[in-house]
């Protein structure tokens, strides 16, 4: 008979899901798992094996209504070689869980590694455990991590950051890179490569991708109206909002917004929005293998006419040279 040992797979990942998590995450990393766990897709638990805890119920729903079926209590973690932090929608949530930080500082100190996505890095940092680390966090939600833990350096750069004990990622696809890479580690990289191929992927991301960030850095502004005027102008890059919708969002004048942007930013709304749309423009041209004129309307630019000249403005250099740059 085998030892017990022997029939363990080389990956064991243990999911905490929170509530309302990303379902976009938590699903490509189980099911980056799921395809490289055995051959033909038939999913059985070989090369790498998973459970679900939703603690405390039956079943966890996602920030999209869907709900997920898990153990009502916590497994073991030594059971695992990692434990996956799966959050979303509820970081804003400032009350302590104290017996999930006693779980993961548990887990921690028996030398399982976590795992922080999406915003679950929000709850591996509540219990104590990212202070001197540096963690990956979705651009979008940087204001709020640090805010909530000043103490702790984050950055947007990057996919995802693996700091030994600790690996955090930006949530979304970020999560399917993130599982391509332990299972590389792991299970090697030809079973990688398999999920990849399942997945219809064009291949593994690394680490150091930077995510699509294009926002100017607003650690300076303290005012709010200003800051919730930006975040708006970010969920629509493609479609600009014309200025008194902004304005309608914050719930000022567009006077007032104006005042407002001009003192904290010494440029109005308009133009700090197409600034935001130039840089996320050539992050795209640096990125990806769009064509120019594809890129422009991505922007939200009427033509490539249009969005060469603002480029060039800006950066010096029309977009077709400083993609032969690149």
């Amino acid at each position: 008979m085998a030892k017990p040992e022997a029939s363990r797979p080389p990956l064991r990942v243990g999911f905490l899901l929170l509530d309302k998590f990303t379902l976009a995450a938590f699903g490509g990393l189980i099911d980056s798992l799921r395809l490289a766990a055995d051959d033909g897709g038939e999913s059985r638990q070989i090369h790498a094996s998973w459970a679900i805890m939703t603690p405390g119920a039956e079943s966890r729903t996602a920030s999209c209504g869907l709900k997920v079926a898990g153990t009502p209590d916590v497994i073991a973690p030594e059971e695992f070689d990692y434990i996956a932090v799966c959050g979303g929608n509820d970081y804003r949530d400032e009350r302590p869980v104290p017996a999930r930080s006693d779980y993961l500082r548990r887990a921690h100190a028996a030398g399982v590694r976590l795992l922080g996505i999406c915003t679950g890095t929000f709850a591996i940092a509540r219990a104590g455990l990212a202070t001197g680390r540096q963690v990956c966090i979705h651009w979008n939600v940087q204001d709020a991590f640090e805010a909530q833990f000043p103490d702790v350096e984050t950055v947007t750069d990057r996919l995802f950051v693996d700091e030994g004990d600790i690996l955090t990622c930006a949530g979304s696809t970020a999560a399917i890179d993130l599982g391509l890479y332990l299972i590389a580690r792991h299970c090697g990289r030809d079973r990688a490569q398999q999920a990849v191929r399942h997945m219809m992927l064009t291949g593994i991301r690394a680490p150091s991708l930077p995510q699509a960030h294009f926002r100017d850095d607003l650690a300076d502004v303290t005012d709010p109206r200003v800051r919730k005027a930006v975040h708006f102008m970010e969920q629509q890059l493609d479609h600009p909002p014309t200025l008194p919708a902004v304005a309608r969002y914050v719930g000022v004048s567009v006077r007032q917004l104006e005042r407002a942007f001009h003192a904290a930013l010494g440029t109005t709304p308009a133009r700090h929005h197409r600034i935001m749309r130039l840089n996320y423009g050539r992050w795209m041209i640096e990125n990806k293998l769009e064509s120019i004129t594809q890129i422009a309307l991505d922007c939200g630019f009427a033509d490539t006419a249009h969005f060469s000249r603002e480029f060039r403005s800006h950066f010096g250099m029309p977009p077709s040279v400083y993609r032969k740059q690149i």
